[in-house]
């Protein structure tokens, strides 16, 4: 007799970051708890997050930081990316050919992206002077009207083109929307262009209120029914309910299950006990879902105020917040 087992996740389930911790680049300290906080990928800020007069700095620290490899302790290491400043500005080539090569770079965060062109002179700038070694993976946040019309040909520009995402706060004050409701079509069109182009799905923006976090699961939870996969994060303890609104259910994990059973030696479509009829692609996204599944809350639940008394907020009064988009 031959026992039945639940098939292990497809090998190609690789799943992409949930949780994305933005902090300022002229900050070594924040950096540091950062790296410590259970998030999936820190993102270190050259740009908005960092004063004009503070930008070369935070470049030579950053650069510091990523030259030695990611430190080995308990739990995995985070995956260490930077957003640098405009492409269109003077200080993107210097910090992409100064961090391209590093040991401990995740990737390149390229803000305010407008077309394929934007990606290729990024691309070329992380090659200058390196011949024969890769791009490092590059990211592109649509920010604008035109960025997200050209969102698939910006998907498309380069192999080294690992992921898009969707920056809600400019592209608000340009099309002049006084609510979330107008984002609709241009959250849907950025997760297209990316699956269509066979990145993974996008993460979410940022959930600038800090403090409402039951907000902010409520929002996590529109973005994953339009398809987003994690989001980006303003302060630690926004990671752990962003890492709950997209880890599966009990009930999503024990129907990827069924699927994937039913589908085990059958090409094509196969029906299940209750007589859905399922197809290839719906038993990829069960096995997606188990290997999320599989994936171990890193997240503790931070219950002190997001600032004490006696530290400053992460952004300064006087800087911007890093955040690339309002909900």
């Amino acid at each position: 007799m031959t026992a039945t087992a639940v098939p292990s996740p497809a090998p190609a389930a690789v799943i992409p970051p949930l949780t994305w911790l933005y902090v300022p680049g002229d900050r070594p300290a924040v950096v540091a708890k950062a790296l410590a906080s259970g998030a999936d990928a820190v993102v270190i800020d050259l740009e908005d997050a960092v004063a004009d007069d503070r930008k070369s700095y935070a470049l030579r620290a950053t650069a510091e930081l990523l030259t030695e490899p990611r430190p080995v302790g308990p739990g995995p290491a985070p995956a260490i990316h930077v957003r640098v400043n405009t492409l269109t500005g003077p200080r993107a080539a210097t910090e992409i050919r100064t961090l391209a090569g590093l040991p401990a770079l995740a990737g390149l965060r390229l803000p305010k992206v407008s077309g394929a062109a934007d990606i290729r002179r990024a691309a070329a700038w992380a090659a200058a002077d390196r011949a024969g070694h890769a791009v490092p993976p590059l990211y592109a946040l649509l920010e604008s009207a035109l960025g997200v019309e050209n969102a698939f040909a910006v998907a498309t520009a380069h192999p080294a083109l690992c992921g898009l995402s969707l920056g809600e706060a400019d592209l608000r004050a340009e099309l002049g929307l006084r609510d979330e409701d107008g984002l609709g079509w241009a959250r849907g069109r950025t997760v297209i262009a990316a699956r269509a182009a066979g990145l993974p799905p996008p993460p979410q923006s940022v959930f600038p209120d800090i403090r409402d976090t039951a907000a902010l699961a409520l929002s996590c939870a529109r973005g994953r029914a339009l398809g987003f996969l994690g989001r980006a994060a303003l302060h630690p303890r926004q990671l752990p309910v962003i890492e709950r609104a997209y880890l599966p259910t009990a009930e999503e994990v024990e129907r990827a299950r069924e699927t994937v059973r039913a589908a085990a030696g059958r090409p094509g479509a196969c029906a299940l006990p209750d007589g859905r009829f399922v197809d290839p692609a719906v038993v990829a996204a069960a096995h997606r879902t188990l290997a999320l599944a599989d994936r171990r809350p890193r997240c503790a639940v931070d219950h002190r105020p997001p600032y004490g008394a006696a530290h400053r907020p992460p952004y300064g009064a006087a800087h911007r917040p890093p955040y690339e988009a309002a909900p």
